[in-house]
């Protein structure tokens, strides 16, 4: 959702502080997650699980917050 918007989203990150931090580590959490299951960055399963859930939470709040400030005042 986010991704089609990215001007909107750069404007929200460079005025929402929580907003680019969750941002950037919903990312980082993406790429851990692709290197995880590719087999290039080894990690066990409990770890996947909870790298996926912290990205999925990550990206609900994410959607949220877009949501919020895109709301009908």
């Amino acid at each position: 959702m986010l991704e089609e918007h990215q001007s909107e989203v750069a404007a929200l990150m460079q005025k929402d502080a929580e907003f680019r931090s969750l941002y950037y580590r919903h990312k980082e959490l993406d790429n851990k997650v692709r290197d995880a299951e590719l087999g290039v960055l080894p990690v066990d399963e409990a770890t996947l699980r909870s790298m996926k859930f912290e990205k999925l939470h990550a990206k609900d709040k994410l959607t949220q917050m877009w949501e919020s400030s895109h709301a009908p005042r």
